[in-house]
Protein backbone atom coordinates (compact mmCIF):
# COMPACT_ATOMS: atom_id res chain seq x y z
CA UNK A 1 0.00 0.00 0.00
CA UNK A 2 0.99 3.24 -0.67
CA UNK A 3 0.41 6.92 0.78
CA UNK A 4 -1.84 9.71 -1.29
CA UNK A 5 -2.43 12.89 -0.87
CA UNK A 6 -6.06 11.76 0.62
CA UNK A 7 -4.84 8.89 2.64
CA UNK A 8 -3.13 5.41 2.19
CA UNK A 9 -4.26 4.04 -0.95
CA UNK A 10 -5.40 0.48 -1.66
CA UNK A 11 -4.48 -2.33 -3.65
CA UNK A 12 -6.34 -3.69 -6.25
CA UNK A 13 -8.56 -1.92 -8.93
CA UNK A 14 -12.78 -1.12 -9.32
CA UNK A 15 -14.09 -1.99 -12.73
CA UNK A 16 -18.13 -2.29 -11.46
CA UNK A 17 -20.37 0.19 -11.83
CA UNK A 18 -20.74 1.26 -8.34
CA UNK A 19 -18.44 2.16 -5.96
CA UNK A 20 -16.35 -0.99 -4.95
CA UNK A 21 -15.15 -0.92 -1.18
CA UNK A 22 -14.06 -4.38 -0.88
CA UNK A 23 -9.98 -3.31 -0.78
CA UNK A 24 -8.66 -6.15 1.28
CA UNK A 25 -8.71 -5.92 5.13
CA UNK A 26 -8.41 -2.36 6.32
CA UNK A 27 -6.21 -1.30 8.36
CA UNK A 28 -7.09 -0.45 12.38
CA UNK A 29 -7.80 3.41 12.13
CA UNK A 30 -8.57 3.75 7.96
CA UNK A 31 -12.01 3.43 6.26
CA UNK A 32 -12.29 2.71 2.78
CA UNK A 33 -13.55 5.26 0.54
CA UNK A 34 -13.81 5.96 -3.42
CA UNK A 35 -14.01 8.86 -5.61
CA UNK A 36 -15.54 9.00 -9.21
CA UNK A 37 -13.28 9.59 -11.80
CA UNK A 38 -16.06 10.28 -14.07
CA UNK A 39 -18.54 12.47 -14.47
CA UNK A 40 -22.41 11.63 -14.42
CA UNK A 41 -22.87 11.98 -18.16
CA UNK A 42 -20.14 9.45 -18.78
CA UNK A 43 -20.85 7.03 -16.06
CA UNK A 44 -24.24 6.55 -17.66
CA UNK A 45 -22.74 6.36 -21.07
CA UNK A 46 -20.04 3.19 -19.50
CA UNK A 47 -23.05 1.79 -18.31
CA UNK A 48 -24.99 1.47 -21.48
CA UNK A 49 -21.61 0.15 -22.87
CA UNK A 50 -21.76 -2.86 -20.99
CA UNK A 51 -25.09 -3.65 -22.07
CA UNK A 52 -23.35 -4.30 -25.41
CA UNK A 53 -21.41 -6.73 -23.64
CA UNK A 54 -24.07 -8.22 -21.41
CA UNK A 55 -25.63 -11.78 -22.31
CA UNK A 56 -28.72 -10.89 -23.70
CA UNK A 57 -27.17 -8.67 -26.12
CA UNK A 58 -27.18 -8.72 -30.12
CA UNK A 59 -23.28 -9.47 -29.91
CA UNK A 60 -23.32 -12.08 -27.68
CA UNK A 61 -26.20 -14.12 -28.83
CA UNK A 62 -24.69 -14.44 -32.01
CA UNK A 63 -20.95 -15.37 -30.40
CA UNK A 64 -23.12 -17.98 -28.60
CA UNK A 65 -24.59 -19.14 -31.98
CA UNK A 66 -28.50 -18.06 -30.94
CA UNK A 67 -30.60 -19.64 -33.25
CA UNK A 68 -33.64 -17.35 -33.24
CA UNK A 69 -31.39 -14.46 -34.32
CA UNK A 70 -29.60 -16.43 -37.05
CA UNK A 71 -33.09 -17.11 -38.40
CA UNK A 72 -34.02 -13.77 -38.59
CA UNK A 73 -30.74 -12.83 -40.42
CA UNK A 74 -31.14 -15.76 -42.79
CA UNK A 75 -34.74 -14.93 -43.89
CA UNK A 76 -34.14 -12.53 -46.29
CA UNK A 77 -31.88 -15.33 -47.58
CA UNK A 78 -34.05 -17.85 -47.27
CA UNK A 79 -36.99 -15.72 -49.76
CA UNK A 80 -34.00 -15.30 -52.51
CA UNK A 81 -32.82 -18.87 -52.04
CA UNK A 82 -36.78 -19.79 -52.70
CA UNK A 83 -37.17 -17.43 -55.70
CA UNK A 84 -33.79 -19.05 -56.90
CA UNK A 85 -36.06 -22.36 -57.25
CA UNK A 86 -38.49 -21.09 -59.07
CA UNK A 87 -36.55 -19.58 -61.36
CA UNK A 88 -35.24 -23.02 -61.83
CA UNK A 89 -38.25 -24.67 -62.12
CA UNK A 90 -39.12 -22.24 -64.62
CA UNK A 91 -36.40 -22.50 -66.93
CA UNK A 92 -36.83 -26.48 -67.23
CA UNK A 93 -40.81 -26.43 -66.91
CA UNK A 94 -40.05 -24.18 -70.51
CA UNK A 95 -38.41 -26.85 -72.36
CA UNK A 96 -41.12 -29.18 -72.18
CA UNK A 97 -42.52 -32.25 -71.07
CA UNK A 98 -41.19 -33.81 -68.18
CA UNK A 99 -38.25 -32.13 -68.09
CA UNK A 100 -39.02 -31.57 -64.26
CA UNK A 101 -39.04 -34.87 -63.41
CA UNK A 102 -35.69 -35.59 -65.21
CA UNK A 103 -32.16 -36.08 -63.49
CA UNK A 104 -30.94 -32.59 -65.04
CA UNK A 105 -33.54 -30.68 -63.13
CA UNK A 106 -33.29 -32.47 -59.51
CA UNK A 107 -29.02 -32.42 -60.11
CA UNK A 108 -29.62 -28.41 -60.83
CA UNK A 109 -31.62 -28.22 -57.78
CA UNK A 110 -29.56 -29.99 -55.36
CA UNK A 111 -26.66 -28.60 -56.14
CA UNK A 112 -28.11 -24.80 -55.76
CA UNK A 113 -29.50 -26.04 -52.31
CA UNK A 114 -26.04 -27.49 -51.38
CA UNK A 115 -23.98 -24.67 -52.50
CA UNK A 116 -26.70 -21.80 -50.39
CA UNK A 117 -26.39 -24.44 -47.03
CA UNK A 118 -22.54 -24.37 -47.18
CA UNK A 119 -22.61 -20.46 -48.49
CA UNK A 120 -25.19 -20.03 -45.48
CA UNK A 121 -22.84 -22.29 -43.14
CA UNK A 122 -20.03 -20.27 -43.96
CA UNK A 123 -21.55 -16.51 -43.17
CA UNK A 124 -23.37 -18.16 -40.22
CA UNK A 125 -19.56 -19.15 -38.85
CA UNK A 126 -17.93 -16.18 -39.93
CA UNK A 127 -20.27 -13.76 -37.95
CA UNK A 128 -19.89 -15.95 -35.20
CA UNK A 129 -16.01 -15.54 -35.16
CA UNK A 130 -16.00 -12.10 -35.39
CA UNK A 131 -18.87 -11.15 -32.76
CA UNK A 132 -16.89 -13.65 -30.02
CA UNK A 133 -13.97 -11.34 -31.52
CA UNK A 134 -15.97 -8.27 -30.87
CA UNK A 135 -16.91 -8.97 -27.56
CA UNK A 136 -13.57 -10.13 -26.40
CA UNK A 137 -12.39 -6.78 -27.48
CA UNK A 138 -15.46 -4.44 -25.70
CA UNK A 139 -15.34 -6.26 -22.85
CA UNK A 140 -11.34 -5.98 -22.43
CA UNK A 141 -11.61 -2.38 -23.18
CA UNK A 142 -14.82 -1.58 -20.91
CA UNK A 143 -12.81 -3.87 -17.75
CA UNK A 144 -9.58 -1.07 -18.33
CA UNK A 145 -11.97 1.49 -17.23
CA UNK A 146 -11.78 3.11 -13.87
CA UNK A 147 -15.17 5.03 -13.05
CA UNK A 148 -13.81 4.70 -9.33
CA UNK A 149 -10.64 5.00 -7.74
CA UNK A 150 -10.21 3.29 -4.32
CA UNK A 151 -8.35 4.26 -1.62
CA UNK A 152 -8.07 4.40 2.47
CA UNK A 153 -8.76 7.41 4.62
CA UNK A 154 -7.09 7.70 8.26
CA UNK A 155 -9.86 7.37 10.27
CA UNK A 156 -10.42 10.11 12.98
CA UNK A 157 -11.80 9.46 16.36
CA UNK A 158 -15.65 10.28 17.64
CA UNK A 159 -16.17 13.26 19.44
CA UNK A 160 -16.39 11.39 22.87
CA UNK A 161 -13.49 9.05 22.25
CA UNK A 162 -11.44 12.21 21.27
CA UNK A 163 -12.90 13.70 24.51
CA UNK A 164 -11.94 10.54 26.55
CA UNK A 165 -8.64 10.54 25.06
CA UNK A 166 -8.31 14.34 26.08
CA UNK A 167 -9.00 13.38 29.90
CA UNK A 168 -7.19 10.70 29.96
CA UNK A 169 -3.80 12.55 28.84
CA UNK A 170 -4.79 15.86 31.06
CA UNK A 171 -6.04 13.16 34.03
CA UNK A 172 -2.04 11.88 33.36
CA UNK A 173 -0.15 14.93 32.58
CA UNK A 174 -1.57 16.22 35.91
CA UNK A 175 -1.01 12.78 38.00
CA UNK A 176 2.80 12.99 36.79
CA UNK A 177 3.10 17.17 38.00
CA UNK A 178 1.49 15.98 41.13
CA UNK A 179 4.18 12.79 41.55
CA UNK A 180 7.12 15.38 40.89
CA UNK A 181 6.15 17.64 43.12
CA UNK A 182 5.52 15.22 45.78
CA UNK A 183 8.54 13.75 45.04
CA UNK A 184 10.83 16.64 44.93
CA UNK A 185 9.45 18.03 48.01
CA UNK A 186 10.18 14.37 49.32
CA UNK A 187 13.33 14.56 48.20
CA UNK A 188 13.69 18.75 49.07
CA UNK A 189 14.14 19.48 45.55
CA UNK A 190 11.52 21.60 45.76
CA UNK A 191 9.98 23.70 48.62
Amino acid sequence: MTMSATGMRAGGSSTGMTPSLNVGKSKAGYRPASLSNYTPEQMGLLQRLFSHVGPDSYTARLAGGDQSLFDEIEAPAMRQFQGLQGNISSRFSGMGNGARKSSGFQNTINQASSDFASDLQSQRMGLQRNAIRDLMEMSNQLLNQRPYENFMIKQEPSGWKQFATNIGANIGQAAGTLGGIYTGKQFGLTK
